[in-house]
């Protein structure tokens, strides 16, 4: 496998670049209205378009195929923008790039499949073309390095990720939960890759997109994919997520497009100095942290000796009540707090394990 230096990669297509069209390609009038509406809007910067629709279950409308890519090549020559379809095999492939698609997504129910990527990548080899490539379903960020991987190994460089969100059958807010969290760590596994925030499918609800979008951007986010349908509420799929393209226009205008400030000599005097209190501040957590652990280690070795079990079940929810009370009254959420304290208790329980395993002279001393 190359070596990912990340230096090439990226779509190219500048910042905050706004990704619009509908879920499904459904007639060439669908398309021309949009045109109509897309032309007096230059911060849209790429048409996107479903051809092809996987759909749970069989029986639901799964897109025109290749039929609808020719009325994409007139809306490319008409706006003057690059138009992407998904692609979720070989015969896709073929398709798009037969009829002049300007680049290529692979959608969540593919990367979660390493088989249907690799397909896709090898059909790819020795062609020069964009992939951007959509979070799995399942919250797993291997999965999705290792798609982006699997395009770079086929010689792919232009390439960036789409954050749609993770499936969460407890999550009630949410099409698809965001989980923020995940698209920063792929920031880090990544530094240079480009991430687009797809608010249509986090949220499933049009009302929901402008304050997704939002939050997207102040994670710095690179981009916004954005449903859009002349009329909603008769899509042929995913009619409740989609926006008209005035209520896309609204939205746009709405948000803030903030540049990062990412060089230390822009930063402002009292930005600096605010930074410098939190640096500081990190340092007296992990101190505080290490602390901890330490006693953990502890109480893991006394464990073995007296042959106790690691988890102590109201012990543990003791302390998840008191420390959850606690940051409350410190103007902490509550959400945070169980988040924090699972996060400290699952590497306390790994800690204990690791006492357990070692042999006596190895064991912390108490």
């Amino acid at each position: 496998m190359k070596t990912l230096k990340m230096k090439d990669w990226g779509l190219g297509l500048g910042k905050h670049v706004v990704i619009a069209g509908p879920c499904s390609v459904e007639t060439e009038k669908q398309l021309e209205e949009l045109c109509n509406s897309f032309e007096r809007e230059p911060q849209i910067g790429m048409f996107r378009g479903g051809v092809w629709k996987p759909r749970t279950r069989p029986g639901n409308f799964e897109g025109l195929g290749e039929e609808a890519l020719p009325w994409l090549q007139e809306v490319k020559n008409r706006l003057k923008i690059p138009v992407c379809i998904e692609v979720a095999n070989t015969a896709h492939v073929e398709a798009a790039l037969k009829h002049g698609i300007d680049v290529l997504w692979i959608g969540a129910r593919t990367t979660v499949n390493p088989f249907s990527v690799q397909e896709i990548a090898d059909s790819l080899r020795g062609v020069d073309i964009p992939v951007m490539v959509k979070n799995p379903i399942n919250p797993d960020l291997a999965l999705w390095v290792g798609a982006l991987e699997r395009m770079y190994d086929a010689g792919l460089n232009k390439l960036a990720a789409i954050h749609r969100g993770f499936a969460d059958p407890y999550d009630k807010t949410y099409r698809n939960k965001p989980n923020w969290n995940l698209a920063m760590q792929l920031k880090l596994e990544l530094p240079e890759i480009e991430i687009i925030n797809d608010p249509s499918h986090i949220g499933g609800k049009s009302e929901m997109i402008k304050d997704i979008s939002q939050r997207a951007l102040n994670f710095g986010m690179d981009g916004l994919m954005i449903e859009t349908h002349p009329n909603p509420q008769e899509a042929w799929s995913d009619a409740r997520q989609q926006v008209t393209p005035e209520q896309l226009l609204t939205i746009l205008k709405e948000i803030s497009f903030k540049d990062k400030i990412d060089l230390e000599g822009e930063i402002p005097g009292n930005l600096k100095e605010m930074r410098d209190a939190i640096d500081h501040i990190d340092e007296k957590l992990i101190d505080l942290l290490s602390d901890r652990f330490h006693v953990i280690d502890q109480v893991g070795a006394y464990k073995k000796a007296h042959q106790l079990a690691v988890y102590q079940d109201s012990r543990w929810k003791n302390v998840m009540q008191n420390r959850i009370e606690l940051g409350k009254k410190k103007d902490m959420s509550e959400k945070f707090m169980k988040s924090f304290l699972v996060a400290i208790h699952d590497e306390s329980i790994k800690r204990q394990e690791k006492q357990m395993a070692l042999k006596k002279e190895h064991q912390t001393i108490i």
